[in-house]
């Protein structure tokens, strides 16, 4: 049992790790999918020779580098809830018994790490990537992107954690509590709080993941808004493509003939052939001249300054007096002015919210705190069926909840009430059912020996009369008075032989009154319990035009301890019970088999009837239910039950599968004076 526990646990756990890498897998892949789209990364400049000679490592290999962080961080987390709240611990190693102190601290545990895991999971991840990007030399701006993409990310895994591993702290809470006070400890988080701590994460990635998509696509569409209208006008100023220009007066024709949309935007001239800067009012970094010179046919000019900046350009090649150059504007698609107003105005609205969700939290957590405050008082009293109904607080789940409650109290009344007042009628109606049943057969089987003894003496009658009428007759031989006292002798046999089966019937019936209550420590064996039998159900039997095949495997020498009569009028009940699963039906068989197991008496009572249902199979034996509708109480199988287990300390099992038949099991054991 220890083992298959242990396995038990070991399989709950892998299926733990399963479940939770299947989810970090998916969350890796929609990262993976997502994060050049929301961080607006360049055409061209993932995956390729171009980005490692910016970066020094491709989009893919730094992404596998930090899931297989991640993953390893996730697998030692997992591993470290495991090993401190297994139940290996609870005993000494010692004494190799059970230790209350270890006991408590797993539960203790159990109540504080579902958010000590949710906390880490939040926050850890992001400060792994944040690390890592730094050591990637990716740009702050960038990086700062990043970690906030990965904190979203995060709070959908740990929620998701959060919500799995609740099940294994709820298993270990539920295992500890058998062998402790049950008693709650550990960290206590009010509900509004734990609801805020399971819902703001949801929400933020929810609001940042919007905000970073929608600012994406808005910067998509004015960089190339303000890319076509600068190439219009770079394009149309420099249209002669055969015309050389001097390479010193470039800036000057470029402020002169380009108009800036934004006092940001400045012009640049660069070599075609090394790359040389000839003039540029800002600094221009590796990335943005690298992706012009590779990139320029590809894009029609279009340059960008880096990944998921602000900063884009717009180009054209045109020959100068020292070979060709890139000339173009260098713009921002979004100014300062621009940028503040939407961050400010993007925190008061997130400050809101989360003011929003507190209060919605908060409002959640009283009702049920007032609910609860209720429902504790009612417990508290003796009878929670005397207590007054609770208040409705609130229109809404809760007030329904509060209705329902008060509903189940009002049935409780009812009921309490009901069984009080029908308790002794349904036991004096099942003891005046047995009862007619039991006369019924006994009329029934006394009719005939009644008859017969009646027909006996008329055939008696006759004799002497016939005897007396030839003492006179000389024609009337002494061997007709030998027959005539011969055929007088063979009707009373008859008459001792049917006083005799009648005398059975009056003690059998005579033990059936009997009180099951009683204790009679007398033994008797299995021809006596099956004479019984066969003589009590008789009637029935024939009625219902249904046999009774038995099958007696024990040998006559044994003996069983108890009263002959309860075990009877058990084992007829099962009969009757059988009989009526044929729903009428004639021509049918009870098999009753009688044998011996591991020093135990088995009585199989077999019909192969409507069988029961469900319902019917999981209250059997545990409370008093019935298959015949109102025609009957179902004391007659509760209170077999209880007899066996009473009186026999026994057992009855059973085997029902519907529509193909039930067959009940009395188990008695076998006093020890058989088995010498």
């Amino acid at each position: 049992m220890k083992k298959k526990n242990k396995n038990t646990a070991t399989n709950n756990f892998s299926r733990l790790l399963i479940i939770h890498m299947i989810f970090f897998v998916f969350i890796c892949l929609a990262l993976y999918l997502i994060i050049p789209y929301v961080l607006n990364y360049p055409p061209n400049s993932i995956d390729n020779d171009f980005q490692v000679g910016v970066v020094g490592i491709k989009y893919t290999n730094q992404f596998i580098i930090l899931a297989l962080i991640l993953c390893v961080f996730v697998l030692s987390a997992l591993m470290f809830l495991y090993n401190m709240l297994s139940l290996k611990k609870i005993k000494n190693k010692h004494t190799n018994k059970i230790d209350n102190k270890q006991v408590e601290k797993i539960r203790k545990r159990s109540f504080t790490y579902p958010y000590m895991v949710l906390l880490l999971t939040l926050i850890v991840p992001p400060a792994i990537v944040c690390f890592c990007l730094f050591l990637f030399n990716t740009t702050p701006e960038l990086n700062l992107r990043l970690t906030i993409i990965i904190f979203c990310m995060s709070a959908i895994f740990s929620i998701f954690s959060y919500i799995v591993n609740k099940s294994f702290f709820i298993n270990t809470l539920v295992k500890t509590s058998k062998i402790s006070n049950n008693k709650v400890t550990g960290l206590r988080i009010n509900l509004y709080l734990k609801m805020l701590l399971q819902m703001l994460p949801i929400f933020l990635y929810s609001f940042i993941i919007i905000l970073l998509l929608s600012l994406s696509l808005l910067t998509t569409e004015k960089g190339n808004l303000i890319y076509n209208l600068y190439h219009q006008e770079l394009a149309n100023y420099f249209s002669d493509s055969e015309k050389t220009y001097n390479i010193d007066e470039l800036p000057n024709i470029l402020r002169q003939n380009i108009e800036l949309q934004n006092d940001e935007d400045n012009f640049f001239v660069i070599s075609c052939n090394d790359g040389q800067i000839y003039y540029s009012e800002e600094e221009l970094n590796t990335f943005f001249q690298k992706y012009l010179n590779e990139f320029y046919d590809k894009t029609n000019g279009h340059i960008y300054d880096n990944y998921g900046q602000n900063i884009e350009g717009s180009a054209i090649k045109i020959h100068t007096s020292v070979g060709d150059c890139y000339v173009g504007v260098r713009f921002y698609v979004f100014s300062t002015s621009f940028v503040t107003p939407f961050i400010i105005a993007t925190i008061i609205l997130l400050f809101f919210n989360i003011l929003f969700v507190l209060y919605i939290s908060k409002d959640f957590s009283n009702d049920i705190k007032t609910i609860s405050k209720q429902l504790n008082a009612i417990a508290a009293s003796e009878n929670i069926s005397n207590e007054h109904n609770l208040p409705v607080t609130s229109n809404d789940e809760l007030g329904d909840l509060t209705i329902a409650f008060n509903k189940v109290q009002d049935k409780t009344k009812q009921y309490n009430d009901t069984i009080k007042s029908n308790q002794e009628t349904l036991m004096e109606s099942e003891r005046l059912a047995s009862l007619g049943q039991l006369i019924g057969g006994i009329a029934h089987n006394l009719k005939t020996p009644i008859m017969s003894i009646s027909g006996a003496a008329e055939g008696l009658t006759d004799l002497v009369k016939e005897y007396d009428a030839s003492i006179d007759d000389p024609e009337v031989t002494h061997q007709d008075h030998h027959d005539i006292a011969k055929d007088m002798q063979d009707w009373i046999e008859k008459i001792k032989n049917y006083t005799e089966y009648m005398s059975d019937i009056i003690t059998v019936v005579k033990g059936q009154a009997v009180n099951l209550s009683s204790d009679n420590n007398i033994y008797f064996k299995v021809d006596e319990l099956l004479k019984d039998i066969n003589i009590l159900m008789k009637h029935e039997l024939k009625s219902a035009l249904v046999s009774l095949e038995i099958h007696n495997y024990v040998s006559s020498e044994v003996q069983i301890n108890g009263d002959v009569n309860a075990l009877v009028q058990v084992v007829n009940n099962m009969i009757s019970n059988a009989i009526q699963s044929y729903n009428g039906k004639p021509n049918q068989v009870i098999d009753l088999t009688l044998k011996t197991e591991d020093s135990n008496l088995l009585i199989e009572v077999q019909d192969y009837g409507s069988g029961m249902p469900d319902e019917v199979k999981e209250k059997l034996f545990k409370e008093m239910i019935t298959t015949k509708g109102k025609n009957g109480t179902g004391l007659g199988l509760f209170m077999s039950y209880s007899t066996i287990k009473a009186h026999f300390n026994g057992d009855i099992k059973f085997e029902s599968e519907l529509n193909k038949g039930t067959k009940f099991t009395i188990v008695i054991p076998l006093p020890k004076k058989n088995n010498r």
